[in-house]
């Protein structure tokens, strides 16, 4: 069974890509307030990305 045959690794995968790039215009000297906002939403996809690739396959997730 491969990770992209399981719907749920390919949601959070793609969760992951957006996750990492909301947070790159946060991370640049000189934003904006409204940008650092941009860090805890991309933070939080990221995690949930992160969680649901880890059990997406059967047995204990590592």
């Amino acid at each position: 069974m491969g990770l992209l045959s399981s719907k749920k690794a390919v949601i959070g995968m793609a969760l992951m890509i957006v996750g990492t790039l909301a947070m790159l215009p946060g991370m640049l000297p000189n934003t904006a307030q409204v940008m650092s906002y941009a860090l805890a939403l991309g933070a939080g996809a990221l995690t949930l990305g992160t969680w649901l690739v880890g059990t997406s396959e059967g047995g204990r997730p590592v």
